[in-house]
């Protein structure tokens, strides 16, 4: 989430004679001239400038990964002459790959506008006349960052092969138990930018 708020306000205020007010933020100028007697007179300008970025990042990463890889029974038993017997290979795969990128603008984007070129002018006024011409310029610039990251990865693997077995026979065989395996890979990236 983004905000900008600027607020810029001018203001005039005067009991006696106030000519001149020109500008807008960038500028301004008060004049105060041909007052009477005992007047009071006042050019006040306000220019406030607020900025205000908010940025809440929320990311999670779950990963979970469950193998099991068995192979059968290899057996050669009760034969006169006993053959071969092979049991089949058993494999699992795994890939995950996770990426996670948030780029924040961060207020960059932003500049505050540069200090005002402001002029006043007295000239010309009564006697004990009270006149004052003032300028209040006021800047800020507020940037929030609230990232919160959660990455989990859980791998359970197993891995069993079957009996081989060569038993009772006149002539003994062979009996191959299969090869049972597991394989995984597991990449996660997560990458923030305010």
């Amino acid at each position: 989430m983004k905000k900008i708020r600027t607020t810029i306000t001018t203001g005039v205020a005067s009991l006696g004679l106030v000519v001149g007010m020109a500008g807008f933020a960038g500028a301004t100028t008060g004049t105060i001239g041909t007052t009477g007697p005992s007047s009071n007179n006042q050019v006040t300008d306000n220019t406030k400038w607020e900025g205000s970025v908010e940025n809440d990042n929320d990311l999670g990463v779950t990963s979970s990964n469950n193998q099991n890889a068995s192979t059968g029974s290899a057996n050669a038993s009760g034969n006169t002459t006993a053959g071969s017997a092979m049991s089949g290979a058993a494999s699992n795969a795994n890939a995950t790959s996770v990426a996670a990128t948030v780029e924040n603008g961060g207020g960059s984007g932003w500049s505050m506008p540069a200090a005002g070129s402001n002029s006043g002018t007295l000239n010309n006024t009564g006697p004990s006349s009270n006149n004052q011409v003032t300028f209040n310029q006021e800047y800020s610039m507020e940037v929030e960052n609230n990232n919160d990251v959660s990455v989990s990865n859980t791998n359970s693997q197993s891995a069993t092969s079957g009996t081989a077995n060569v038993s009772g026979n006149t002539t003994g065989g062979n009996a191959t138990s299969g090869s049972a395996s597991n394989t995984n890979s597991s990449t996660t990236t997560v990458t923030i930018r305010n």
